[in-house]
């Protein structure tokens, strides 16, 4: 996939006409680190926990309250897709620091258009959901959604009967007629590309009239945790998703039920607050940190020591401190995909070489990640290498430079991690934080600040 550093209209997180905030409107220069951290931080809820909670909750048998869900652009995708669909979601009065509660109430599912927008999580979880509409439902996105693979989502519908038209692109725009029901059974497909595809398919089969058994094909499957947080938000619903073998998930028709729902701190998004500590010494804690979660960011706490950090445990909490060199590491991510662009910024400021493998569905996300990381750290002086399946990275001393976000908000994001060590790191376009941490650059600021931060509210 080409890399365009052309920047996008950027999309306002707060849900009104007020301009984005002047920090998203240009390039930012990353602020380098004067001394070590010293920061304690709270962070918003999971963009993968509130979009899967959205879609259980407007599929469920009653309402549902989301506590202190995310508030960012890709749940406010998430949340016009349902409501487009049929289901009621209003804001109410909380007890959550980030904004407030989601009261979702399930209706009558019917047609309608929906803007997928960048969010794998839109694309690949609603088209199940719109198959048992009654209706025609039309998908579309973002310029860069339209690269993204679509094929398995699209092919598993018409496997299972549904009329699907997409004049045999396997992306993004298509569209399907719903009519009010999905027969089920059983179907195969190859999710190599994206755990999404499983994770949507096994959340709307409940709904299935045979329910659903569903087999994976392909040599790989990455992103498990996301599969088995699917699973674990099912069963808390009701529904029981039988794994007799690997590759193999069988989900009988059944009622899913309504529940009110704490949603967890975004473990994911803390990757770069505690990558700051190793990076620039001290140490970063983030409160509010689960005691047991499904979350792929809680590999942080055994991912981080192998890059020279010493991380504890307290009450809700969880603190990495660093101040040794960086050291090189060789790591198989296949499992946390979404830990790679942080993880491999800080590999790059080693004084070792390191090399990251089992990323290679990286390269259907919000961009191809590993050229784009390439890319970038190449720019900036370092000598990395694109493998099949990851990237290898050279010591090299980094000196500031542009740094392309591609639309992507963890590539911002480790830009600003480059950026606390080599000085002058101009990320085009830190907006793009929004779609998971519309608060990044306040957090990031209030971390360098070596304050206790009080959440940044949305309005």
């Amino acid at each position: 996939m080409a890399i365009s550093r052309t920047a996008q209209p950027q999309f306002n997180p707060y849900g009104d006409d007020d301009p984005l905030p002047a920090v998203g409107t240009g390039a930012w220069l990353a602020p380098r680190a004067t001394g070590p951290l010293a920061a304690t931080l709270r962070l918003p809820g999971s963009k993968s926990l509130t979009n899967r909670e959205l879609v259980l909750a407007a599929l469920a048998n009653g309402p549902s309250l989301l506590r202190s869900p995310l508030h960012s652009r890709d749940t406010a995708l998430m949340i016009e897709a349902l409501r487009t669909l049929g289901a009621s979601i209003v804001e109410v009065a909380g007890g959550g620091q980030f904004g407030p509660d989601l009261l979702v109430t399930p209706g009558e599912l019917g047609g309608g258009s929906i803007d997928c927008g960048l969010a794998g999580t839109v694309m690949r979880f609603i088209p199940p959901v719109a198959a048992l509409a009654l209706g025609p439902v039309a998908f579309d996105g973002d310029e860069s959604a339209r690269k993204r693979p679509m094929r398995t989502t699209i092919d598993s519908l018409r496997k299972l009967g549904v009329d699907v038209t997409d004049e045999g692109r396997g992306a993004l725009p298509f569209s399907l007629y719903g009519t009010g029901a999905v027969e089920g059974g059983e179907i195969e497909i190859d999710a190599s590309a994206s755990s999404q595809f499983v994770s949507g398919l096994l959340m709307a089969a409940p709904r299935f009239t045979r329910g659903l058994r569903l087999r994976h094909t392909g040599e790989r499957l990455p992103s498990m945790p996301h599969i088995e947080m699917t699973i674990a938000c099912l069963a808390a619903r009701g529904v029981v998703v039988e794994n007799p073998e690997p590759g193999l998930w069988v989900v009988p028709p059944s009622e899913i039920q309504s529940l009110d729902v704490d949603i967890e701190p975004d473990l994911s998004n803390a990757a770069p607050f505690l990558a700051a500590a190793v990076a620039a010494g001290g140490s970063v804690t983030i409160e509010g940190w689960p005691d047991a979660t499904t979350q792929v960011g809680a590999q942080l706490e055994h991912l981080l020591p192998r890059f020279g950090a010493t991380v504890t445990r307290s009450a809700h909490a969880l603190t990495v401190t660093g101040g040794g060199p960086v050291r090189g590491v060789d790591l198989d991510l296949s499992a946390s995909g979404e830990l790679a662009p942080a993880l491999v910024a800080l590999a790059a400021l080693s004084a070792e070489p390191s090399t990251i493998t089992g990323i290679g569905h990286l390269r259907g996300h919000e961009t191809d990640r590993l050229a784009a990381l390439a890319a970038d750290l190449n720019g900036l002086g370092g000598a990395v290498t694109e493998l099949d399946d990851g990237l290898s990275i050279q010591p090299r001393e980094l000196h500031g430079a542009a740094w392309a976000a591609y639309e992507d908000h963890r590539m911002a994001t480790a830009g600003a991690i480059v950026g606390l060590v080599a000085s002058g790191v101009e990320v085009d376009d830190i907006g793009t934080t929004a779609k998971t941490l519309p608060q990044f650059p306040e957090l990031w600021a209030a971390m360098l600040a070596g304050r206790h931060t009080d959440p940044v509210t949305m309005p």
